[in-house]
């Protein structure tokens, strides 16, 4: 079953789906899990993958578009603000904890890519969140700063003087996440098998979302630049932790963001990697995706 719910979140609204078990009426308090998703990515996107997965395993699971993303409401658009990422989690419990049938003390958090992130840093500081699992986690902070190739300093000098120029023209500057045709990440010279797969997913019918918009606005990478997703999760994340990565290593650096993040908790308690798998193949390649579900499936079940 598919429920269409609003999130509200101050002055504006989340769109949000919430993916319930078919025998979710019978009575017994649900498991929930709130979904946050890679960036870029909208709700139809990964997170449909995995929530319907969930709720076909018993587990409620509450998908949404980000504040200024997708079908959610938020000015300026396409801004990807890591903290505000977070915040969107808390607001998604916080109408979680009010849904009938839904068990407000068992409520976990799964975590996609940069949502594994995002799901980390909000898990530190809001213990409504009793269990965190993450399927290849990203550290925004630590992949921007790699991704500057005269530093992270120099982009924010660069930044700077961008804001400076914004605020003189009244005009905002948008950014593509990825390459929009195969063709466009040829003539930019990229080759590897990451991107190349990032660009199928998002940008070919595999996987394209008419409002996944692949722009985000400038202004938010020096917010992303100065960001630690793992900040002070040694010493605040105290929930049960399960992390899934792809075992093929490529360059997005969620396999070496997953293992850093295992050995940074308190409490890690499952282990997974799935061999020959890419970090785009866990997106939607049904053999990987439903392997990392029933693991996810048996961690919240003991957690939750």
């Amino acid at each position: 079953m598919l429920q269409h719910l609003t999130i509200p979140r101050g002055p504006l609204e989340l769109a949000a789906d919430l993916h319930l078990p078919d025998d979710a009426d019978s009575g017994t308090p649900l498991r929930a899990v709130v979904l946050s998703t890679p960036g870029s990515s909208v709700k139809e996107q990964i997170g449909a993958n995995y929530a319907s997965r969930l709720a076909a395993r018993g587990i409620a699971a509450l998908v949404f578009d980000p504040a200024h993303q997708g079908r959610s409401g938020g000015e300026p658009r396409d801004l990807e603000d890591p903290y505000r990422r977070g915040e969107d989690i808390s607001y998604a419990i916080d109408l979680l904890t009010t849904v009938p049938g839904i068990d407000p003390r068992r409520i976990g958090v799964l975590g996609i890519c940069a949502g594994g992130g995002y799901a980390v840093h909000t898990a530190r500081t809001d213990h409504r969140i009793k269990a965190v699992g993450t399927v290849v986690p990203a550290d925004m902070g630590t992949a921007f700063r790699g991704f500057q190739p005269d530093g992270p300093v120099a982009a924010l000098d660069a930044l700077a003087d961008a804001r400076v120029e914004e605020a003189r023209s009244g005009e905002t500057t948008r950014v593509n996440w990825l390459p929009d045709t195969l063709e466009d990440a040829a003539a930019a010279g990229l080759t590897d098998i990451d991107t190349l797969q990032a660009v199928t997913y998002y940008r070919t019918e595999r996987g394209r979302n008419e409002h996944s918009t692949n722009s985000r606005l400038a202004r938010g990478d020096s917010l992303l630049l100065g960001y630690d997703a793992f900040h002070l999760a040694d010493r605040l994340m105290t929930q049960p932790l399960q992390v899934i990565l792809a075992g093929r290593i490529g360059n997005t650096g969620s396999y070496d963001a997953g293992m850093r993040l295992w050995r940074l908790a308190p409490n890690p308690v499952d282990l997974m990697v799935i061999d020959g798998a890419g970090h785009y193949e866990m997106y939607d390649e049904p053999v990987y995706v439903d392997a990392a579900v029933e693991r996810l499936t048996a961690f919240y079940t003991n957690h939750l």
